[in-house]
């Protein structure tokens, strides 16, 4: 990029577990609490901000538009533009590197960017034949047309179709996401005690940074509707009470009979929000601003959907090539944990020189995804999912993370359903 993008603040409600302390809350509600602190933290005059673009996967049908309901509930002008973008687990950072284009474009000075989403309100659907029977009662004019409607009734119509279901089902390949883990685990001989031991770590590290304060600094705690009383603080998926006996004890849930991939080493459904106040750098300086970090490149690659779990080393190759930096260079990584396996698969392919001249077209492998610098805080698979803010999510905890460590680079990436990766190279000044 021709010039660095400032990340002045980020913040985060808590990640919780659908279905459970947050489910009252819409993904515009949750949006609306990440976009409010964001702006009463940096106390930036709203009507200098151009305009707000925010990720979601599922649409709210009671929101459309949900950047611009939020936005609104946050507080900010009427007259303020906002849109919603949606790459499915990269809306996150869809919604950043589309602003940073934006600002480099001259087309705005300020943006607010973020992601949201409400997994406890993907809705269950009546499918195809009570959708019909509706129809036809509502086009009836006569009680004959009517009664004729109703005759044509079976109780089968009731079966609900599973809103989450479909959508974390590759229409293209059929496959769901969680099968599309099995996939990497048999491609490169992963165990599933490994991907155990690999959550196990996730949920130590993730407590430890709980415990240590070091999450509440992103994270805005949120009264919880509807009676307000509590007020949530951190987030509720990691588990300090987990063991390996524990883990063990899961059956295999996308493949009963010889998988690997269950509910303990993959991602919790889960609700929460984030957002970020973007400029371009000399914006920011002009400004007098410290910002929290830089955006300095990024890129988008895509992949054959049945192994859509590989799309970061795509990804990140691929940044590589624009950046001219290696692995090595960066100080902290944060990689999206959809599913342990999935972070494994792509440890192994980083170091494999057979993977990359096969599917990189490159020499020789990108380099190794040390344990000690990659998911320090824990990753998804303690702390959750939730589709359209972990983009964000990954850039505000690997920044805070940056700056504690006094580090200078990092490199946020996920995988993203369908078969797509996302990398991003981050900067942190001293």
């Amino acid at each position: 990029m021709k010039e660095r993008v400032a990340i002045v603040d980020g913040i985060r409600t808590p990640f919780c577990k659908a279905g459970g302390v947050l489910r009252a809350m819409a993904a515009d509600d949750l949006g609306a609490v990440a976009v409010k602190e964001l702006m009463a933290r940096t106390e930036f005059p709203p009507e200098q901000i151009d305009e707000l673009i925010f990720g979601n996967v599922a649409q709210p049908v009671e929101a459309a538009n949900v950047a611009r309901v939020l936005a609104l509930k946050a507080g900010l002008p009427t007259s303020l533009p906002a849109y919603t973008v949606h790459r499915n687990c990269a809306s996150g950072m869809e919604s950043i590197t589309t602003g940073a284009n934006k600002i480099l474009a001259g087309q705005a000075d300020v943006i607010v960017a973020g992601g949201t989403e409400s997994m406890s309100n993907i809705p269950l659907m009546y499918g195809r034949k009570m959708t019909e029977l509706f129809t036809g009662l509502f086009k009836a004019r006569t009680v004959g047309a009517r009664l004729k409607a109703m005759l044509g009734f079976r109780p089968s119509f009731l079966k609900p179709v599973v809103g989450l279901e479909k959508g974390l089902t590759d229409p293209i390949c059929g496959m769901m996401m969680g099968s599309t883990a099995e996939v990497l685990a048999r491609e490169f001989a992963i165990t599933r005690d490994e991907q155990d031991a690999f959550s196990l770590r996730s949920h130590q590290r993730a407590v430890a940074a709980i415990e240590g304060g070091r999450m509440a600094e992103e994270i805005v705690p949120v009264p919880v509707p509807p009676s307000y009383h509590m007020v949530q603080e951190r987030d509720d998926g990691p588990r300090a009470e987990q063991t390996m006996e524990a883990l063990a004890k899961l059956k295999p849930y996308f493949d009963r009979q010889t998988g690997t991939v269950t509910v303990g080493n993959s991602c919790p459904i889960t609700d929460g929000a984030g957002a970020v106040l973007i400029m371009a750098e000399s914006r920011a300086r002009e400004l007098g601003l410290h910002p929290l970090g830089y955006l300095v490149d990024y890129a988008y690659a895509a992949l054959d959907g049945q192994r859509m779990g590989l799309g970061p080393i795509y990804a990140t190759s691929r940044l590589l090539e624009r950046t001219g930096l290696t692995v090595d260079a960066f100080d902290l990584i944060e990689i999206n944990e959809a599913f342990a396996v999935q972070v494994m698969a792509n440890q192994r392919a980083f170091e494999s020189d057979a993977f990359s001249r096969t599917y990189l077209g490159r020499d020789r492998a990108l380099g190794a995804l040390d344990d000690d610098r990659l998911n320090v805080n824990g990753g998804a698979v303690a702390i959750g999912h939730p589709v359209g803010a972990t983009g964000t999510r990954l850039i505000i905890t690997l920044l805070h993370e940056m700056r504690r460590r006094n580090a200078h680079r990092g490199l946020a990436s996920l995988c993203v359903g369908g078969g797509q990766g996302a990398a991003l190279a981050l900067e942190v000044e001293s």
